[in-house]
């Protein structure tokens, strides 16, 4: 099995207000991101992964350091957050200024209509699709690896335990929402809806040995139990 944690990097100086921050505006996260990854890193701090795959914008590649807990980081570009073209750094109130029946529209069917000089959902999720099959083919071959050094070692199959690959994923709001209907094969259009993720959230996704790039199971999703106080509401 393949059990896949999926994450959102920390936060930014430009993450409150609530704007688009996409592919053009690639900024750290600062200290109150620092801490929620070391929060996160705290919480895996048990498991141990076989690979950790980032982002290639800085703000998911430096959250991804932190939490992965010196497993070799790999960049995949594919991971990166959904291209926003000309509302890159602006917020939901500046874009109305200009573009609010496009927008509106949009909001309706992100799933096919593009960002003005940027990416629908649809490309995005061509993206994560074609990531998927990389890894879930990797993951067979890392599988024939494994049971043909454990045969070559016991002299038998290997045991249950001993198969599951698991792998982290450092990348962003959207692109983790379209991840989440593509694995899930949930409707892509309704991906704003359907799905949060917060910023370094716990999201586990299981994909079978013999499974495509849609059919994994949900494990955990976005759960920040690990950055909340005791006396905080559990969710939200």
């Amino acid at each position: 099995m393949l059990t896949l944690v999926l994450t959102r990097h920390g936060l930014t100086d430009r993450s409150r207000p609530e704007q688009h921050l996409g592919q053009k505006i690639d900024i750290s996260i600062n200290e109150a991101g620092r801490r929620q990854a070391e929060a996160l890193r705290r919480r895996l701090a048990p498991v141990a992964f076989e690979r950790v795959i980032t982002s290639s914008l800085f703000r998911a590649r430096e959250t991804a350091e932190i939490v992965a807990g010196g497993v070799p980081i790999e960049v995949d570009p594919r991971l990166r957050e959904m291209d926003y073209g000309a509302w890159e750094g602006r917020t939901y109130a500046q874009i109305d200024e200009t573009d609010r029946a496009y927008r509106s529209e949009w909001v309706e069917r992100p799933d096919a209509l593009r960002c003005p000089g940027g990416e629908s959902g649809e490309d995005v999720a061509n993206r994560v699709t074609s990531f998927l099959e990389d890894l879930l083919d990797e993951h067979r071959r890392w599988m024939a690896r494994t049971s043909f050094r454990a045969a070559t070692a016991t002299g038998g199959p290997l045991s249950a335990a001993g198969t599951d690959h698991r792998i982290l994923a450092v990348a962003h709001g959207t692109l983790n929402r379209v991840f989440l209907c593509v694995a899930l094969d949930a409707d892509l259009r309704r991906f704003r809806q359907r799905f949060i993720q917060s910023q370094c959230n716990l999201t586990a996704i299981a994909f079978a040995d013999d499974a495509g790039p849609r059919e994994g199971t949900l494990l955990v999703s976005n759960d920040t139990s690990h950055l909340r106080g005791a006396k905080d509401v559990p969710w939200g």
